[in-house]
């Protein structure tokens, strides 16, 4: 009886199923990225959670946890965390909210901004490296498809 090719079994059956299964594509790819995000934050000195709360709020001006938890789609907890580390570091401030003082407002400082600025210099050669698969349209059409799924089922229904 001739052995069973498990090598080759291995290799192939993974390609068949995402192709079979969106989600898991979708999943595993969002894995694959994260990992990436992750490694190349690390080397920064950022987490992707810090790099994403200071980029808010540097676009935005001072927001809430709950604003900053709810619109960046992070468990409130781990905001709690983020903006620990982040206040610690000296690269956001919390204050009392003006228009509701039992909220903090968190502001990005002059640090954070200078953090900011290093971390996102180095986006265009990560993403780069991280989708060299897909041609600048693929990258584009991706962007675009991805945008669709993140927007909130009210938006997507009315149109």
């Amino acid at each position: 009886m001739p052995a069973a090719n498990t090598d080759r079994a291995s290799t192939d059956y993974f390609p068949r199923l995402a192709a079979e299964r969106l989600d898991i594509a979708l999943c595993r790819a969002s894995t694959a990225v994260a990992r990436a995000a992750d490694a190349r934050a690390g080397a920064l000195g950022i987490g992707v959670g810090q790099h994403l709360v200071l980029k808010m709020l540097a676009e935005v001006g001072p927001c809430s946890q709950r604003v900053l938890s709810d619109e960046l789609r992070i468990d409130r907890t781990v905001m709690v965390g983020i903006c620990d580390g982040l206040e610690q570091a000296g690269h956001v401030r919390r204050e009392r909210n003006v228009a509701d003082r039992r909220a903090y407002a968190v502001t990005i400082t002059d640090s954070g901004r200078r953090l900011l600025a290093q971390a996102e210099d180095a986006v265009p050669e990560f993403l780069d490296g991280t989708f060299q698969a897909l041609s600048p349209t693929e990258r584009e059409q991706l962007s675009g498809i991805l945008g669709k799924l993140l927007r909130p089922r009210s938006e997507t229904t009315s149109q």
